[in-house]
């Protein structure tokens, strides 16, 4: 079976006999190196680097009342059947063609682009647990959560940090942010520091280049961690953007993520955010996050500020609905603590 079968034999065509047709158009338009990058992409899904494919912008298909250009086509066929504009998808730094205008060309390459994760309005009931679960209680110290199940600072900062440095002043600006990996109530290694614009953290990936999660010594024996770990897989990619910090799900399986950006800002609840396998969102906003520092706010000076700080549960998510409230009770963790200069 040549390139061109391989690929139509992985498209999800549907009972759709007129898509089925574009596509088989569209793959023959394609150079043997260009199928063989496709290819290398779809059998991966996107665990390989694979070269942009560029095409011809203007090479537009219409399928039933839909006009479709042909990067929006490749990924209904090999990503997400459902797709229906291209409002809802977001091309990602791996492609060339990021942040660039190429006269007459785009990439078609489906593994470049992440669909969009639109926020739940009003959110569900899974996402909602309320700020009084975060207030020390004088009367009843022992009914309120550590730090650790809060997502606060009770974790080992790198020598000469202090937990309250690396939370409010994050050390050298060079780096933007730093990662603590973390397992139920345990954090896992070192703080990551991060400099480059974009960081693959993943337990397992074909050519994986960043923090690797399986490379970490743990002495966690729980079967469920166990479970969860080796279902991280490729895990996430954190980005940095001009708008803010994007996190794109790149693993078979749901994450869950917690940022006070992602909140309203007139709203005294914390919302988690479960984003789907393939989707991307704007974790952190950086004009958001020094608005919502509120200095005037007693209530908010009482403690370290925590809006600098995203929380990342893979697989299993925390909050009402769920047996557990707090993410230290998941079984495998990030918390992504921003540089605030």
């Amino acid at each position: 079976m040549g390139k061109s079968g391989k690929l139509a034999a992985k498209a999800h065509f549907g009972s759709e006999a007129e898509l089925k047709a574009l596509t088989h158009s569209a793959l023959k338009r394609l150079k043997e190196k260009q199928l063989e990058g496709l290819l290398q992409a779809v059998e991966s899904r996107g665990g390989t680097r694979t070269p942009c494919l560029l095409l011809p912008s203007k090479l537009d298909s219409k399928l039933g009342q839909h006009w479709y250009s042909l990067p929006l086509l490749l990924c209904k066929v090999f990503r997400w059947p459902d797709l229906r504009h291209c409002s809802e998808v977001k091309r990602l730094c791996c492609c060339e063609s990021y942040g660039k205008t190429l006269p007459d060309l785009v990439c078609c390459n489906p593994y470049h682009l992440s669909r969009l994760c639109e926020l739940e309005s009003p959110p569900p009931p899974y996402s909602r647990y309320p700020m009084e679960f975060l207030k020390p209680s004088a009367s009843c110290p022992d009914s309120v959560p550590s730090s650790t199940e809060t997502g606060g600072t009770n974790y080992l900062a790198p020598a000469g940090l202090s937990d309250s440095q690396v939370l409010q002043e994050p050390g050298d600006p060079s780096h933007w942010c730093v990662v603590a990996y973390w397992e139920e109530k345990t954090r896992v290694g070192r703080l990551y520091s991060v400099q480059e614009p974009s960081l693959d953290i993943f337990y397992d990936l074909p050519q994986g280049n960043g923090f690797c999660l399986g490379q970490l010594n743990s002495d966690n024996k729980s079967q469920l961690v166990q479970k969860v770990r080796s279902k991280i897989g490729y895990g996430i990619q954190l980005t940095k953007e001009v708008d803010g910090v994007w996190v794109y799900n790149r693993s078979s399986y749901p994450i869950f993520i917690k940022s006070a950006t992602l909140d309203n800002p007139d709203s005294r609840t914390l919302l988690v955010h479960k984003v789907f396998p393939g989707f991307s969102i704007k974790a952190f906003d950086y004009e958001k996050a020094y608005s919502l520092q509120r200095p005037n706010d007693h209530e908010f000076m009482q403690q370290p500020w925590t809006g600098f700080t995203v929380q990342i549960s893979f697989v299993k998510g925390w909050g009402q609905c769920y047996t557990r409230q707090f993410i230290s009770s998941c079984p495998c963790w990030l918390e992504v603590i921003f540089n605030n200069r």
